[in-house]
């Protein structure tokens, strides 16, 4: 299995996936960001398919199709999102049924969507943590795949808290990617159609 990784943001999961020795045969970027820079260090193949439209009325399924192509032209058999910033249509995930992953900055099915880490603060719960998932269209509702706790300390602040996460989610999805790569593990058909 070929193994895509896609990325908006630092590149610090991808970074962390060569550091565990997987091997990466392509990433995609929707935007111009610091995980370029991870991606040329590696020597990766790189592309960017920027999004530049944020509006209510942008061509998410347009776009997607630009993804799928990508993932067609690099023969990827496994996708694994790492902070990846656009939300895909149906067509990605028929595309690849049940090989796309994601990593999440919280105890799914808890404090689901982009702000994780601060719902997680604002309920006052003493542990949250991170879970390495199947991603289907519905947003961070996937058969989870693994989850670890990360206790909330006295005095965390969002950064504070996020960054411990960021640390298992670097050591934990590494590992199951391994694993899914190892066995040639795939899930037989999407969820949450």
């Amino acid at each position: 299995m070929r193994l895509g990784v896609m990325v908006s943001g630092s590149g610090t999961l991808l970074d962390a996936m060569v550091a565990s020795g997987l091997e990466v045969a392509a990433v995609l970027v929707d935007r111009r960001c610091a995980a370029e820079q991870v991606a040329q260090r590696h020597g990766l193949s790189l592309q960017v398919i920027e999004r530049t439209d944020f509006s209510d009325d942008f061509d998410r399924e347009g776009y997607t199709c630009k993804v799928v192509s990508a993932w067609n032209d690099a023969d990827i058999d496994l996708v694994a999102m790492a902070g990846w910033g656009t939300i895909l249509t149906q067509t990605a995930f028929d595309a690849r049924p049940g090989n796309i992953i994601n990593t999440h900055p919280a105890l799914l099915p808890s404090f689901k969507g982009w702000h994780a880490v601060r719902a997680a603060l604002d309920a006052g719960v003493k542990v949250t943590g991170c879970t390495v998932h199947v991603a289907t269209l519905e947003v961070d509702a996937g058969p989870i795949l693994a989850q670890e706790a990360v206790p909330v300390l006295p005095g965390d602040d969002e950064a504070s808290l996020h960054e411990r996460i960021k640390a298992v989610e670097r050591r934990i999805y590494p590992q199951v990617l391994a694993e899914v790569l190892e066995r040639g593990w795939v899930l037989t058909k999407s969820p949450g159609r």
